[in-house]
Parts: structure tokens; sequence; C-alpha cells
């Protein structure tokens, strides 16, 4: 499995078990979807991008993923609540991702728009971990 893909599957778990989030975005609008509309509210699953980290035995990857936050709001009060849910959900404790030790995992940055159509809020969280292949 991709580092990406185990650090997307250990996020998503992490958000669908936390109750902040869960307040304000339900289980079943936290997906890996390339289509619109979104459900409202939503956590989209974005973009993804792995860096080697050039140490010699090529075991370490820092992993960005980017989660798209989405609410019908004029304002960006709401995704602002979202992405301050997020980043306590993903410094509260180590994630666990399958096949990786996750050496580290901050949010690195955050981004509020407004959608075009006056009437949506939208939120980029990137993500960011330093993982370290186990096992392989």
């Amino acid at each position: 499995m991709s580092a990406a893909l185990a650090v997307q599957k250990a996020l998503r778990s992490r958000l669908v078990a936390t109750p902040s989030i869960l307040e304000r975005v339900p289980a079943v609008n936290i997906l890996d979807r390339n289509a619109r509309p979104n459900p409202m509210p939503s956590i989209i699953i974005g973009e993804g991008e792995e860096v080697d980290e050039g140490d010699i035995a090529r075991r370490n990857v820092r992993v960005h993923l980017t989660l798209h936050l989405w609410q019908k709001e004029t304002g960006t009060t709401g995704v602002k609540g979202t992405a301050g849910a997020i980043r306590s959900a993903v410094l509260k404790e180590r994630l666990i991702a399958d096949g990786f030790h996750v050496a580290d995992c901050r949010v690195s940055m955050t981004r509020f728009l407004r959608d075009p159509d006056g009437e949506h809020a939208h939120g980029v969280v990137t993500v960011e971990t330093l993982v370290h292949e186990v096992g392989a």
C-alpha cells in the first residue's frame, strides 16, 4: 500500500471517531470522491503527495494530504470551526497507519475561501505526516 493511502485511511478513521468533528459533519460525508455537488456539510479527502525524505534505506516518506471542507454558509465561521476540530483531532495522539510508523503529523496549512456562488464556504486543510515504512 502507498504511504499516502495508508495515511488517508488512518486520518479518515480518526476524523469519524472524533465527536467534535461529527457534531459538524456526519461520518458519511467524510469521504474521498470526485463529484459535485458535494454533500453539505462535508470533508472531502482530496489531493495527496508523497515526498521521499532521502534516507539511505528509502523508507521515510513525507505525505501531504489535502482535506476540502464544504458548508452552506455565506461566511466562513463554520468551515473555520471544522478546521479547528480537525487540527485538534490530528494533534490528539499518534496516527496508526497500516505498514507505516507515523513519526510526525500536523496541520501545516489552512485556507478559507468563499465560493463564487455566494452560498457556500470552502476550507482547505493540509495535513502533513512523516512516515517510516516498516516490514518491507
